[in-house]
């Protein structure tokens, strides 16, 4: 049986990522402490969470395909 245990915390690592910076935007624009956030490393780090959770979601796809295809040459 394949482990899906790797992509799977993968995609979770991504989502919290996204999550995070996601929530950091928002704030951006409501702080009274006058804290700034630098939208352009915000947005790089949400593009990276987007092609990680991608590259996570690729390798559960190609997994499942495998185990279909096993299964089809054993059966």
């Amino acid at each position: 049986m394949i482990d899906f245990s790797a992509p799977m915390s993968g995609l979770d690592r991504a989502t919290s990522s996204v999550n995070q910076t996601a929530a950091s935007i928002a704030k951006s624009g409501f702080t009274a402490s006058g804290d700034s956030v630098d939208l352009s490393t915000e947005m790089v780090s949400l593009m990276q969470g987007r092609q990680d959770f991608e590259a996570n979601t690729k390798v559960i796809n190609t997994e499942d395909e495998m185990t279909k295809s096993l299964l089809n040459v054993i059966g």
